[in-house]
């Protein structure tokens, strides 16, 4: 790339560290969509949370195509059908987008977050919202992602999940902590309580995954269940995904430039949140610790 461009894109330092530092050394002004704030302003250039949106409808259709049984309660002459049971994992973007796609379907859905404040959007989807024994302690960061957790609260998760398990026929997983590996809430004993044929779709796949046993692009069958390690989920569903993107982007550039040679200035909350390399050096704080930390 030529000294002096730009590049507008998602970078994932924590797994491209060498690129982040050429970028760097070429003088070219990188910004990162992941690194948008998710503030009032810039929700329209949130292509994680669009991305989230497709991956969380793309989860639910993957794992109907997978189980061998049928979503919908049906009652027939043969008898009657009950419906299968889905469990979200995780109520944020993604997972709301899988509640909502799975009721859709005619599953019967439940759903569980530490973040009690999420229940009412839980339930407003028509989903039972799985209770749990709340440690003090906070789970949300101030730009509203979520925290790594302590392992007791680790644990009292896990409980709250596994109670639920053995009449779940679906687990969709989307529980990641921003720039960090993915917590396990799924442990191999967890998954051996599901009835024999379930289906765990993790989302969190790509960054360790939420399920202890989750190869990342594989799947795979343990103890009579079929986890699939589902990787980079929105292109399965090109068209859309593609739409929502280019829109996040187009509407960070039309923030960047509001009038033709009047560029915002670089200091600019969403800008400066966003730049990762400018004039020849990493001009974020935790991207360079990041960085430095891997040479």
């Amino acid at each position: 790339m030529r000294s002096g461009s730009i590049y507008i894109g998602f970078l994932s330092p924590a797994s491209a560290r060498a690129v982040v530092r050429s970028l760097a050394q070429q003088s070219v002004t990188a910004f990162a969509m992941e690194y948008v704030p998710r503030i009032s302003r810039a929700q329209s250039m949130d292509a994680l949370s669009s991305m989230a949106t497709v991956a969380g409808y793309r989860a639910v259709l993957i794992a109907a195509q997978t189980i061998g049984k049928m979503f919908p309660l049906l009652m027939t002459a043969a008898g009657t059908v009950p419906p299968a049971t889905v469990l979200v994992l995780g109520a944020g973007v993604a997972g709301l987008q899988a509640i909502a796609t799975a009721k859709r379907l005619g599953a019967r859905v439940e759903a569980f977050d530490p973040r009690p404040a999420v229940a009412e959007q839980v339930r407003s989807l028509g989903a039972t919202f799985v209770q749990m024994e709340l440690p003090k302690e906070d789970v949300e960061t101030a730009g509203g992602y979520a925290k790594a957790l302590s392992a007791e609260f680790l644990r009292k998760e896990q409980e709250a999940i596994a109670s639920r398990l053995p009449k779940v026929h679906v687990v969709i997983t989307t529980a990641q902590v921003f720039g960090q590996k993915a917590p396990i809430l799924m442990t191999s004993d967890m998954v051996a309580l599901m009835p024999r044929g379930g289906v765990i779709v993790d989302l969190a796949s790509e960054s360790g995954g939420n399920c202890e046993l989750t190869e990342t692009g594989k799947t795979i069958d343990r103890h009579g269940i079929t986890i699939v390690g589902a990787v980079n989920v929105p292109a399965t569903v090109p068209i859309d995904a593609s739409q929502l993107y280019s829109r996040n982007i187009y509407n960070l550039l039309k923030h960047m430039y509001p009038k033709v040679d009047t560029p915002t200035e670089p200091e600019d909350e969403i800008l400066k949140a966003a730049c990762l390399t400018r004039d020849g050096a990493i001009v974020n704080d935790a991207v360079r610790a990041l960085v430095e930390q891997g040479s």
